[in-house]
């Protein structure tokens, strides 16, 4: 039996964590020591149901998610192993730093048919899927495709779906092909929201502002454009990536938000992507995403009209679009 003032060295490789189990029957700690060291004003706290942090400072997000993984997991099991409970959903991409996915509360897959008492902080979701899973910051998570699969089957709003889904493909933590086969093994494509999501990815589409865009352009007799297609010179020095690209007319859209521009660097920066591309004879329409919501037919007569200017060209662009393939439909979609 170690002493109190001996550290616990489960806790040490766990964030200063540890479970009842671990505490009492690993470290041999009696149950009436644990009670006191966790009352108010005691150096130990309670964060959940058989779950203490052994500070008395209040615990990090990080904490707090790993505290979740050691509520679901089996007791006498390792729970960094991530073979009986393991975070996912939007506490998981919360950790990759996913814009729009709440750390709060985290859902936690278990082993099917195991059942396991839902709190405020946690919700324990069975599968009978067990996914393949990895550590993020020293928590147990499953992979970010799963992950996000899961945050979709649980989230209501379609904005938010379309958001954090472009966010997982964008930061690269998944490829739209994998995420697609994700969704449609959880059987969640049947659900529109979910399926016009999934959709877009696979055309190339990386954000809302995007998404909405894509929208508005699929309802007009426009050309069908390439989404982020990468541009470069004809000695293939990179110009620049527009949302949207029309390659036979040299067009590009720019859908910029203030939320990403309100720097005067990042105002500059803009400038300066756009004067590349006119300098490679692309013609740019820019557009705010308030423009797309609100006026679209401003931003779709303003590509109208340069549409029409191209054709015939005098002088086409000089600027490439390579590496870029809008990506098949699965089958069975």
């Amino acid at each position: 039996m170690i002493t109190l003032r001996e550290p616990v060295p489960v806790a040490r490789r766990q964030l200063g964590l540890a479970t009842r189990h671990q505490l009492t029957t690993t470290a041999g700690i009696p149950g009436t020591t644990l009670t006191s060291r966790t009352r108010p004003g005691g150096p130990w706290q309670r964060l959940l149901p058989r779950v203490y942090l052994l500070q008395t400072g209040p615990p990090d997000h990080r904490q707090r998610a790993l505290a979740a993984v050691l509520y679901a997991a089996e007791p006498a099991a390792d729970p960094l192993s991530g073979d009986t409970a393991a975070l996912t959903g939007a506490a998981a991409l919360a950790l990759l730093g996913i814009r729009d996915a709440p750390a709060v509360p985290a859902d936690v897959v278990i082993r099917a048919p195991r059942r396991l008492a839902a709190l405020p902080q946690v919700r324990p979701r069975p599968t009978s899927r067990w996914p393949r899973t990895l550590t993020v910051s020293g928590i147990p998570s499953t992979r970010p495709v799963r992950a996000a699969a899961d945050f979709a089957a649980r989230a209501a709003h379609p904005d938010r779906i379309r958001s954090v889904l472009a966010q997982v493909v964008q930061a690269g933590w998944c490829h739209p092909h994998d995420l697609h086969a994700e969704l449609r093994a959880s059987r969640l494509l049947a659900r529109p929201e979910i399926r016009a999501a999934a959709s877009e990815l696979l055309a190339g589409v990386r954000s809302v502002a995007e998404a909405r865009a894509r929208d508005v352009l699929t309802g007009t007799d426009l050309p069908t454009p390439l989404w982020n297609a990468r541009l470069y010179t004809p000695d293939g020095t990179f110009l620049a990536t527009p949302d949207a690209y029309w390659p036979d007319e040299g067009v590009a859209l720019e859908v910029d938000s203030a939320e990403y521009h309100y720097t005067r660097d990042a105002w500059h920066a803009t400038l300066r992507r756009r004067l590349r591309l006119e300098a490679h004879g692309v013609l740019v329409v820019s557009a705010t995403p308030s423009m797309i919501r609100d006026t679209p037919a401003e931003v779709i007569a303003a590509l109208r009209t340069l549409l029409t200017l191209t054709t015939p060209r005098q002088t086409p662009p000089t600027a490439l679009a390579r590496g870029h393939q809008q990506l098949p439909l699965p089958l069975g979609y």
